[in-house]
């Protein structure tokens, strides 16, 4: 029920020489973002200082809060306006936003966040790399409910990804995190922008209930303040209209299965991966965001040595890609899993693969170097 439509593109069509945070504001510009509130924070910073820039160039508007709670809150309000609206930052910031993603998820307010992990906990290594906050963007907040995150491993993907974050928050009424990593946010490389971009818009309908739908989808229609719609946003249990039911066991378990079901029952649509030399595999590196340069280098490398070796990069973290990984691992594969934490990935890969599953954890904030991986797999082989 979405509108879909195809956009000019903010910036020429062309080849551009970007880092992955410039693409990833650039891919939010080209999707219809308007609106940028944020805390400079490291990694993510220079997401902030071009979004300062080019919104100024299309008519949108960027605030700089006082910190990352104002931030988060401000995007919600930006998206009840009507705005298409995003923020970024990094681990200390993401942990101070949880409360509040808690209540865009309930709310079902769409919005795009881009985390650029560093090495944690708390401060930990500023300005190295890590991949430690991706259990945290399914968890961080209390409850019941679904997110979508996705995690690029190129300076393409950052501009891809950030457009099609936009397009699922929007088609599903949901916060979208693009996970991405320092070495992905700082690499600087070749990136394409084709002419046209295709979007989507938030689906309305005059008179609906914004809360609640009878269609298959589970996704209601979103009104935004100012459109004479009434409209009640709530973090407390409410009805199809917004009213608060704080003591209807019924209309809660109805609202928190929707906004679960919505998600779940079409993950086949949101989850993405790809696939390389898996047929004749007997190991297969699953691995995202930066990790899977390297294992993709390491088993392009194993191959040419005669190495029957095969990677499953995982482009979708939220919803997990659990039936892919069943299906794998039915094949009577070892799966190794590199990852720049202490397996985080890894532990819900061996919840559903049933077969070996081999982790790799690398936590001193610096890349995992495909001559690791290919060590580590000589050895499992």
């Amino acid at each position: 029920m979405n509108d879909t439509m195809e956009v000019q593109s903010a910036l020429a069509p062309g080849s551009y020489f970007f880092t992955g945070n410039e693409a990833a504001a650039e891919g939010a510009i080209a999707a219809g973002c308007r609106y940028y509130a944020g805390y400079p924070i490291t990694p993510s910073s220079e997401i902030m200082e071009r979004m300062a820039q080019r919104l100024k160039e299309v008519d949108g508007v960027f605030m700089q809060m006082e910190d990352e709670i104002a931030s988060i809150c401000s995007v919600v309000g930006a998206s009840w306006s009507g705005s298409k609206a995003m923020t970024a930052t990094s681990g200390p910031g993401f942990s101070l936003m949880q409360e509040a993603l808690g209540y865009g998820v309930f709310t079902e307010t769409p919005l795009v966040l881009v985390d650029i992990q560093r090495a944690g906990p708390c401060t930990g290594q500023a300005t190295k790399v890590g991949s430690g906050d991706l259990m945290q963007a399914k968890w961080g907040s209390h409850g019941d409910y679904q997110i979508i995150a996705l995690s690029p491993w190129s300076v393409q993907e950052m501009y891809d990804q950030t457009i099609e974050a936009f397009n699922l928050s929007e088609q599903y009424r949901v916060p979208v995190f693009v996970m991405a990593d320092e070495a992905v946010g700082h690499l600087r490389e070749r990136m394409d922008i084709s002419p046209l971009v295709q979007t989507r818009n938030r689906y309305k309908k005059s008179g609906a209930a914004p809360f609640g739908t009878e269609e298959n989808d589970g996704v209601p229609p979103m009104p935004s303040f100012g459109e004479g719609e009434s409209i009640t946003v709530t973090g407390s249990t409410h009805n199809e209209f917004g009213v608060r039911k704080t003591d209807d066991p019924a209309v809660h378990e109805r609202l928190v299965g929707r906004i679960n079901n919505k998600i779940l029952n079409h993950r086949e649509n949101i989850i993405q991966s790809e696939a390389y030399s898996l047929d004749d595999a007997e190991v297969i590196v699953v691995a995202y965001g930066f990790t899977a340069r390297s294992a993709f280098f390491a088993v392009d490398q194993l191959r040419k040595s005669g190495k029957k070796v095969g990677l499953l990069r995982l482009k979708t973290i939220w919803p997990f890609a659990d039936g892919l990984i069943n299906r794998i691992g039915k094949l009577g594969k070892k799966l190794f899993v590199p990852e720049m934490n202490s397996g985080q990935v890894y532990g819900e890969i061996r919840k559903y693969a049933g077969c070996e599953v081999i982790p790799y954890h690398q936590t001193n904030g610096r890349i995992i170097h495909p001559k690791d991986i290919i060590a580590h797999i000589e050895r499992i082989i």
